[in-house]
């Protein structure tokens, strides 16, 4: 079992940055791949990027690419969403996923779910 807990939102200008949090309770943080995904008012929740359970694999969004990276520190149970050059169009609620699962992982195979922390862009 894993808990998840996001911080680091907020609002800011286009062109800001923003680092998210992405806090995990547990023992065994190294079974699980991480995933950050986000839902904009009125829209579907999209995957934004996921990290693999020792950060050699990582995936991210075409639209987030060059703009956004994903890191773990498996000793702090944390992965973190860096944020750079951010759009309004980033405007959303950012959630982190967990699933335990070894090999080829895809959005649907999360299981486990933050509660959410908002992101603001002001254009």
């Amino acid at each position: 079992q894993v808990q998840l807990v996001e911080s680091g939102g907020g609002l800011v200008q286009a062109g800001a940055s923003l680092r998210l949090t992405c806090a995990a309770s547990t023992q065994t943080f190294t079974r699980y791949a991480i995933g950050w995904f986000r839902q904009a008012p009125g829209k579907e929740r999209e995957f934004v990027a996921d990290i693999s359970w020792s950060g050699g694999s990582i995936d991210l969004a075409d639209s987030v690419k060059g703009r956004f990276t994903i890191s773990r520190d498996n000793a702090r149970n944390m992965v973190y969403l860096q944020m750079n050059s951010l759009k309004p169009e980033d405007t959303a609620v950012y959630y982190c996923a967990a699933v335990a699962k070894i090999g080829r992982i895809f959005p649907s195979d999360y299981d486990t779910w933050g509660q959410g922390t908002q992101v603001t862009v002001s254009s």
